[in-house]
């Protein structure tokens, strides 16, 4: 059997699953989780063998099997699936992390009253994930672009019951869907420019000069802006952060391997676009590098272990946009190649954080402590992820990090270089900080932490295996990743090999900012003598504890305002329009009232009536026979 051009199974069985757990769910209750497992190591073990052949396969063209679905004025609108070397990998990424994510919320949601549901839930948003990844055209990738937003509304509102929950589903959506407007604009800009959908299409109408510099600027930055709302860069950054009010399988599958990698996919996916427009790639760029020094910044203060971690994310997705900007063989491969790696140490990252919080019951760092012992298998999975994260030999972190700042330095950008290694120092500093304040120290659980159950530690110890070695798959000394994505690149030079590999010392200052950043965390909050401060006053340390007060900016500016004009609004329809409708009403009313009145059977009225009428007609005629002129 041909494995690529059965591809459109993988998506298939979560979706499966979905119906499934729809019309059954509610019977089966926590055997829900055994439907959702299977269909996603099912999936899974089909992305394997689907990148397995086109690993081998190597230099040949990739699979585009299509389908007519609407005809519009001579223009055909099609449906299908592809398999390039991106998505190749994207599927085995997205699958591998459903299926441990399914595992692990096995045991972090036991008992829950809506144990099926939230697995329905899950099946519909890797259903809707794939379906982006697979898409082959714009339009289609569009679709699924939007349902995936769904099912992060039903996700992250999973609480509905907690107002901060549901506060938390609405921001996110209405957020995005800022984004999405964008987007929405580009993809028909793109219609009515290029006259189709299809990637391949508008790919050779640029390399073929039929767009002016100008049109492809407009469309890669609207594109932009739609990966702008679902991977949270600044300043649609807001919606993730507030995300944390999902359960925590929830939070790894969206800031991991899901929704956040939406957007960065995209970009990489029309990376063409930005190879043929310098301003759109230095859009991306600048936002990338801004988010990346922006978001870590934030992560230094925060109290609550859920948003340090997704001021993380949202750092190291700029960290992903920042490479992707570089319009370089290079920075295409840091990018996409940092999008793997932090998959698998931020979705561990998070499933070791909902093991502290299972245990200890509050998310406040400061009211942890001394969990080492009582926790060595979530204390030593954790460890890893902060090394990976940080950047540290040989950690998959490491790996990718290094390109990232190869590809920015290559690229000419050198304040943005800066920025990122300044943002790799913050990293390194909050996610000890982080380590420390959890793991070491006094014990301040009450003695009840323990270690969680089997079904979340060992989907925690197969992604800290994935953390430590990912990064071998593409080594200076042996790219087979970067060699493979970049095949047939327009920017590979002449021997299709992508660009060198940065300079020797690019990789010791990025070591030795991530160690510095570890050392001042352990004598801040880890040497054994240092009493914790939390680190209240001082100006930098308010404006990062409360987010540089960007949510208090919106709401002053955005929500008041347009509340504040919804109430203009609202009463203009009140007492204008409604008014006007209410008077005429009432006029007629009245005169229909003044008519009835008179109609009440009375021989006298209808007399008088008579009379008076009578009076009325003599008088008028006497008038224009001119008696009175």
């Amino acid at each position: 059997m041909d494995m690529l051009a059965n591809a459109w199974l993988i998506p298939l069985f979560p979706l499966v699953a979905f119906v499934l757990l729809v019309c059954f769910g509610r019977q089966m209750k926590e055997a829900s989780a055994y439907i959702g497992i299977l269909a996603t190591l099912v999936s899974f073990i089909v992305a394997v063998l689907v990148f397995m052949k086109r690993f081998a396969e190597g230099a040949q063209d990739y699979i585009n099997i299509n389908f007519n679905w609407v005809t519009y004025a001579g223009h055909k609108i099609t449906m299908g699936f592809e398999v390039t070397q991106l998505n190749a990998m994207m599927l085995v990424i997205v699958t591998l992390v459903s299926m441990l994510v399914n595992i692990y919320s096995k045991g972090y949601m036991h008992g829950d009253e809506r144990f099926s549901v939230f697995y329905q839930y899950l099946a519909l948003f890797t259903f809707s994930m794939l379906g982006v990844v697979l898409s082959p055209n714009i339009l289609q990738l569009y679709i699924f672009w939007e349902l995936v937003g769904v099912c992060s509304f039903l996700l992250v509102g999973f609480y509905y019951f907690k107002p901060e929950a549901r506060a938390a589903a609405k921001k996110a959506f209405i957020v995005t869907r800022i984004g999405d407007v964008g987007l929405f604009i580009g993809i028909c800009l793109i219609f009515w420019w290029v006259g189709s959908f299809d990637y391949s299409d508008i790919f050779n109408k640029i390399h073929a000069g039929g767009l002016e510099p100008w049109k492809i600027t407009l469309i890669g930055i609207l594109i932009f802006i739609g990966a702008v709302g679902k991977s949270g860069q600044f300043p649609l950054h807001t919606w993730l952060p507030d995300a944390m009010e999902g359960p925590t399988p929830v939070s790894a599958l969206i800031h991991a391997a899901t929704m956040v990698a939406a957007g960065v996919y995209l970009v990489a996916r029309m990376y063409d676009v930005y190879l043929a427009s310098s301003t759109a790639a230095n859009v991306v760029a600048y936002i990338g590098g801004f988010t990346a020094i922006f978001a870590a910044s934030i992560g230094l203060t925060q109290r609550d272990i859920k948003r340090v971690l997704a001021y993380s994310t949202v750092s190291q997705l700029g960290y992903m946009m920042l490479a992707l900007g570089a319009a370089s063989a290079a920075g295409y491969v840091a990018g996409t190649f940092h999008l793997m790696t932090h998959a698998f140490f931020k979705a561990l990252l998070f499933l070791a954080a909902g093991s502290v919080i299972h245990a200890v019951h509050t998310q406040d760092i400061f009211e942890m402590g001394g969990l080492w012992k009582k926790m060595r298998t979530t204390g030593i999975v954790f460890l890893i992820g902060c090394l990976a994260i940080s950047g540290i030999f040989p950690f998959a972190g490491f790996w990718s990090k290094e390109e990232i700042l190869g590809a920015t330095y290559a690229s000419g950008r050198y304040d943005l270089f800066a920025a990122a290694v300044v943002a790799a120092f913050f990293t390194a500093f909050y996610m000890f900080r982080l380590f420390f304040l959890t793991f070491t120290g006094e014990d301040k659980s009450g003695g009840h932490a323990h270690e969680s159950p089997s079904v979340m530690t060992v989907p925690m110890m197969i992604l800290a295996v994935l953390a430590c070695i990912a990064g071998f798959i593409n080594t200076p000394w042996k790219p087979a990743l970067g060699e493979w994505l970049t095949y047939n690149f327009a920017a590979l030079h002449a021997n299709g090999q992508a660009e060198q590999s940065s300079p020797v010392w690019i990789t010791a200052l990025a070591l030795i900012v991530s160690l510095s950043g570890i050392y001042f965390a352990w004598v801040k909050y880890g040497k054994r003598g240092t009493a914790v401060s939390t680190g209240e006053g001082g100006l930098f340390y308010r404006l990062s504890y409360h987010k540089y007060y960007i949510d208090e900016i919106y709401d002053a500016v955005f929500v008041r305002s347009l509340k504040a004009t919804g109430r203009v609004l609202q009463a203009f329809d009140t007492y204008i329009i409604d008014g006007l409708v209410r008077f005429v009403a009432y006029f007629t009313r009245g005169v229909g009232g003044a008519g009835t009145s008179v109609q009440n059977g009375r021989i006298q009225t209808y007399g008088a009536v008579a009379f008076i009428g009578l009076v009325l007609l003599l008088a008028g005629l006497t008038y224009v026979g001119g008696y009175f002129g």
